[in-house]
């Protein structure tokens, strides 16, 4: 836990006055029974009345100052933890940001929820805590046994035989206790995944009737949950009745001897009474050290667990020195300046007929074997948007083969490039890797002539308008959604986005129009709806590069050929990049990318790859009559 400590530094003045009047209100404390001790021997004893009055009124004003140190520090002390807490919530947030999808992957979406708002209050109430007890409890029972052997070193017998006993429970039940709060800290996880599990599958559930065992695998989890917390809070509630035994059975001993020694005449009324509340305030002392002794295991479990998360090194790194896009291919291959010539002919392909493309993709693929691509840099006129897969290879973390083997291939601006492929061919795998939400094994990916590894993340992507496969979308209005693929985006904008997506009809028979509310997750709207909007989103913000990773899945035939067209005139100067499962959306691609198990086997157009391509073929006889196909 001290190391999540520097995030107090911007506290530190706060901290220093909690020390100085938590000190000031526990000098207070122990100041008052040795008042009550003059009280009782000279004005008592004596009969003296203003001395009691004169005494009295001290004490009143060490009370009132004490009570006004307490007040302060309590209000510094939450101020503080309040501070802490918010400035370790956000530095957890903005590391997480950065976590490759690998990361989340390891460490789980449901466990950093827990980390980032649980485990974060634990440490937050300890701190609060500590900073007041921390500092009063060892003052308080030192100084308590100072002044207590000030006035009777006979009784002090007493403390020696009690304290050491506290200390050995107290360390027994610190002991016990930190694992079994490491452990509900894990349980929490388990029923917030099963939670959002439920949340977030709930049409799946109830279609397939399995409420019953979603209800029992809640149950599993939460009485687990609570049998452990049971046991640890059984543990504790053990402590405090120990702890009241053992003060009252000093009260005790201390009255019984104290008796005696008055009786013989060795000690005083008042001395004997300043003792016992000594006594009593240095087994209030232990009494709070055992309660942060109650709180700091759970929140050390808490406090390893957010630095878990804290000490993960993203996988995905901006590069210390950012390369720009280069106008000269040599510049990333030396081997390409002798294929200048080759280049420039590549930089001008839009510019050929089918049948011209078909022949240079197919032997670029190697007769259909995904041969390696020529690097284009920037186009011969200076456009942007050049995408070029390398020799590339990945590999998921602990799979046994590469879920891509070797590709390469390259899209040019103004080219509608589509990937095909059979389920688990590695397609949105492959697009994943131009975003960098995964960074190749072997090989590279360039745009516009730069290994993306050498530009930074918002570099690279402000280059990029990305659909998902699952469109996403956020609470709050439609408007607020396609404006979150541009923040500064007009109206105007936002309309002719909606529009070209096909999106605009739905939109207008909504109830506010473009202010109309989404809720989380776009569960008000529909599957088509959704993806329509993700698309728009991506429109709006007009960059040189779009990804659609099957984003065309839930529109009918007729809306996606209209999407389509209307995509063709407004995507014409950029580079288009489509993931599909139908070949009605790939046949009028410039050229298609064909996927099998991880390897590029084949390319060039729908035309081409109907005489070169078995795995192509097969994909569009599954799919289209043998008329249409002819």
């Amino acid at each position: 836990m001290v190391k999540l400590f520097r995030f107090l530094k911007p506290y530190r003045v706060q901290i220093a006055f909690v020390v100085g009047l938590v000190f000031l209100q526990t000098l207070s404390e122990l100041y008052l029974p040795t008042l009550m001790s003059d009280i009782v021997n000279t004005g008592i004893m004596r009969s003296d009345v203003d001395y009691i009055w004169k005494v009295g009124r001290l004490m009143l004003l060490v009370a009132l100052g004490g009570t006004t140190c307490s007040i302060a520090a309590a209000f510094l002390s939450a101020r503080t933890a309040m501070g802490f807490g918010k400035a370790l919530r956000a530095r957890i947030f903005a590391h997480v940001e950065k976590f490759s999808l690998h990361e989340f992957d390891k460490i789980g979406t449901p466990s950093l929820i827990t980390r980032n708002t649980n485990d974060v209050t634990q440490v937050q109430m300890v701190t609060m805590v500590m900073m007041r007890m921390m500092i009063s409890a060892p003052i308080m029972c030192i100084g308590g046994i100072i002044m207590a052997l000030s006035k009777d070193r006979g009784l002090a017998w007493v403390l020696a035989v009690v304290l050491p006993v506290l200390a050995v429970i107290v360390a027994f039940v610190a002991n016990r206790g930190l694992p079994l709060f490491r452990t509900i800290q894990e349980k929490i996880d388990r029923i917030n995944l099963i939670v959002r599990e439920n949340l977030e599958g709930i049409r799946v559930i109830r279609a397939f009737n399995r409420t019953d065992y979603e209800r029992k695998r809640f149950h599993d989890a939460n009485l687990d949950l609570t049998e452990t917390s049971v046991r640890v809070n059984r543990l504790m509630a053990l402590l405090m009745p120990v702890m009241m035994l053992i003060m009252n059975s000093t009260t005790v001993a201390i009255i019984w001897f104290g008796a005696v020694r008055i009786d013989r005449g060795t000690l005083e009324i008042g001395n004997m009474m300043a003792f016992f509340q000594y006594s009593m305030q240095i087994m209030m002392s232990l009494l709070m050290a055992s309660m942060l002794f109650v709180m700091i295991p759970r929140a050390q479990a808490s406090a390893d667990r957010i630095n878990e998360v804290l000490a993960v090194e993203p996988e995905i790194n901006d590069p210390e020195m950012p390369r720009h896009e280069t106008s000269d291919p040599a510049a990333t291959d030396p081997a390409m300046a002798e294929s200048e010539s080759e280049s420039e002919s590549e930089g001008k392909i839009n510019t050929k007929s089918d049948g011209e493309r078909g022949s240079e993709s197919e032997s670029r693929s190697g007769s259909g074997s995904g041969g390696r691509s020529i690097s284009t840099g920037l186009g011969a006129d200076g456009e942007k948007g050049h995408v070029e897969f390398r020799d590339v290879t990945f590999r998921y973390h602990g799979a046994e083969e590469p879920a891509l083997r070797d590709v390469s291939f390259c899209a040019c601006p103004g080219e509608v490039v589509a990937i095909i492929g059979g389920t688990g061919s590695g397609k949105s795998t492959l697009v994943s890797l131009i975003p960098r939400f995964y960074d190749v094994g072997d090989g590279c990916v360039l745009v516009d002539g730069v290994d993306v590894r050498e530009m930074t993340q918002e570099q690279l992507r402000a280059k990029i308008g990305f659909v998902p496969q699952k469109a996403v979308l956020f609470s709050g209005t439609v408007a607020d959604n396609i404006r979150y693929g541009k923040e500064d985006a007009t109206d105007d904008e936002i309309r002719r986005a909606a529009e070209i997506a096909q999106a605009l009809d739905f939109i207008s028979e909504m109830k506010d129009g473009f202010d109309s509310e989404i809720a989380q997750g776009g569960t008000n709207v529909s599957g088509g709806q959704r993806q329509r909007l993700a698309i728009a989103r991506a429109l709006v913000r007009r960059p040189e590069i779009y990804v659609f990773d099957d984003s065309f899945s839930a529109l009918d035939f007729k809306t996606d050929a209209r999407l389509r067209a209307a995509l063709k005139k407004e995507t014409a100067g950029a580079t288009v990049l489509i993931v599909a499962q139908r070949v009605s959306t790939v046949m009028s691609a410039d050229r298609i990318v064909v996927l099998d198990q991880g390897r590029v086997v084949g390319i060039g157009t729908h035309r081409d790859l109907l005489k070169t391509c078995e795995v192509y073929r097969e994909i569009v006889s599954s799919q289209l009559p043998e008329e249409e196909i002819a």
